[in-house]
């Protein structure tokens, strides 16, 4: 199977990529949230309160 994605999808894929390269990998709230209180706590930060991570739910809300 051969999946064509459109323009406005590649670009929502590079931005989301650059975001969780420049800003999420080896973040500290996360990798605190992760050992203090858990795997589902700390993407639950990610997604409802780290202005990076809801950038990246808007983007791949494109992607659906």
């Amino acid at each position: 199977m051969t999946l064509i994605l459109a323009q406005e999808e590649k670009v929502a894929i590079k931005q989301i990529d650059h975001l969780m390269e420049t800003y999420c990998k080896g973040c500290l709230l996360k990798t605190h949230y992760r050992e203090t209180q858990g795997k589902h706590q700390a993407h639950q930060y990610c997604i409802s309160e780290c202005s990076v991570g809801i950038r990246i739910k808007q983007l791949g809300n494109k992607l659906q």
